[in-house]
């Protein structure tokens, strides 16, 4: 609930959300001798299933997402599209297990063919050479003349929330100031290149102004945010886009944050990834100075005040509130343990800096580079995550079973249900059954009737006559099939 009870209040605009997380991948020696692969024939190893059953390494799952492997040989999960926060934290952490599973057999495959090689996923954001891939965040927001303009309002909140959200990261020493290895928040702030643009790779933007709304683009348009970290911890992933979900809500209703830009985003975003203190001052556009802390601060204060006159929290979307105030306030305390539980960066902060003070070594040693990586690998091996979880130092929540679920099953209040409903069928038929975020064709090679190519241009829709006909046609193949095999001579 709100602080706001009075029977005025509505719940926050309905959004779909959706996150896009690019993984790591290594194959590490079993002898201590070189890599048996390299990370090109690692990720056509780990595919090898999903190519063979699809014969295409890009596919749509029964859970209404999108698996595929990226440029760079990095497999990539797309969550389905989600407009509940719970939904969200499942389907995130549904790709998890999905990589985890995948890495499993690819590995007892390994092991059966006499390959001396495991193979990692790592839900992090920079390979051992330095290269950089990403987590981005998708916002869907109504079409509207002034939207650019809000979007660009948003930038001092996306180059300050690392200190809440960012997964953290050891840097490395300076071989030419000497400065030894140090914690920073991010590791994806320094990969950062502009503020907005319509590159992706070439020059990095916070966010992207790609049109490309995967709905009907009269109506909605899509903000691509690009610069998150992946993250571990559920509560990560919760307060980084149920906070951005709330200033959307906050700006769409006639909210401002214009007063709040910065001079140069981008000497800001790599000054507050540096300073765990939150204190370093970051130049505004009316040449004033404020802190990292005071401008999150800022935008907390105003999305409550939001809060608090017109909306009726969701539980979820209430600890969001409670946890980006608790995140503020351990940062002034400077006692990151008050988060270590919820907060990637405070949770890896702990491990790195207490292993390190017990070995007697610096951050830069090998040992505590294999424990960082160990935090980010998936595979409930070989990673940390499930053991913390169990363990209660990392607060799970949702359970694993209900993320599991979320594999095959897609959210109930989206368009996802529509395409996960018809993938799964069309997978059980094995029919050809072609799949993006809008449009489903079934082959008519499949056999069975004739279906049109179907479009889904709402997002929100959650029943639809022409599903229910292309549903009702792979039922057919399937009393067909059965039909067959009756009358079949023995």
């Amino acid at each position: 609930m709100s602080a706001a009870a009075d029977g005025g209040c509505r719940p926050p605009s309905r959004r779909i959300i959706g996150i896009e997380t690019e993984y790591g991948i290594t194959c590490a020696s079993t002898t201590g001798g070189a890599a048996p692969l390299d990370a090109d024939h690692a990720a056509r190893e780990l595919f090898a299933p999903v190519i063979a059953a699809h014969r295409s390494s890009n596919v749509f799952t029964r859970g209404g997402a999108r698996l595929y492997l990226d440029v760079g040989s990095h497999p990539e999960f797309a969550t389905a599209e989600c407009d509940r926060l719970a939904d969200l934290l499942a389907q995130d952490r549904a790709g998890e297990l999905t990589m985890a599973d995948l890495a499993a057999r690819a590995n007892a495959r390994l092991e059966s063919a006499g390959v001396p090689g495991r193979i990692h996923l790592l839900k992090n954001n920079l390979d051992a050479e330095g290269s950089g891939f990403g987590c981005h965040e998708n916002y869907l927001v109504h079409r509207r003349g002034d939207f650019w303009s809000d979007a660009r309002t948003l930038v001092p909140h996306l180059v300050t929330r690392q200190i809440l959200v960012g997964a953290g990261h050891v840097l490395p020493a300076d071989p030419v100031t000497g400065a030894p290895a140090r914690y920073v928040f991010s590791q994806r702030a320094d990969q950062m290149h502009d503020a907005v643009s319509s590159a992706t790779t070439r020059t990095r933007p916070l966010i992207n102004t790609r049109d490309e709304p995967h709905a009907d683009a009269e109506l909605y348009r899509r903000m691509h945010v690009i610069v998150g970290d992946s993250n571990i911890a559920q509560g990560s992933t919760l307060l980084k886009a149920g906070a951005m979900d709330l200033l959307l809500d906050y700006l769409e209703s006639g909210g401002n944050l214009a007063d709040l830009e910065l001079a140069e985003p981008m000497r800001a975003i790599r000054d507050t990834c540096h300073d765990l203190s939150g204190t370093a001052l970051l130049e505004r556009k009316d040449g004033r100075s404020i802190t990292a802390l005071d401008l999150q601060g800022e935008h907390l204060a105003r999305v409550r005040a939001h809060a608090h006159a017109e909306l009726d929290l969701s539980p979820l979307q209430s600890a969001v509130l409670d946890l980006w105030e608790r995140g503020l306030e351990a940062l002034r305390a400077q006692d990151p343990g008050a988060v270590d539980t919820e907060l990637d960066w405070a949770a890896k902060h702990q491990l790195l800096t207490r292993y390190a003070e017990r070995a007697g070594t610096g951050l830069d040693d090998p040992r505590v580079t294999r424990l960082a990586l160990a935090y980010h690998d998936v595979s409930p091996e070989e990673g940390l995550r499930a053991r913390l979880e169990a363990a209660g130092m990392l607060r799970r929540y949702l359970d694993d079973d209900v993320c599991r679920a979320a594999m095959s099953t897609p959210p109930a209040t989206t368009r996802a249900a529509l395409r996960g409903a018809a993938i799964g069928l069309a997978q059980d038929l094995r029919a050809d059954l072609a799949a993006d975020w809008v449009n489903l064709r079934l082959d008519a090679g499949s056999g069975g009737q004739e279906v049109p190519a179907i479009a889904l241009r709402d997002p929100f829709a959650t029943w639809d006559e022409r599903v229910d006909k292309l549903m009702s046609a792979l039922n057919a193949m399937r009393r067909q099939s059965a039909d067959v095999l009756r009358e079949a001579p023995l």
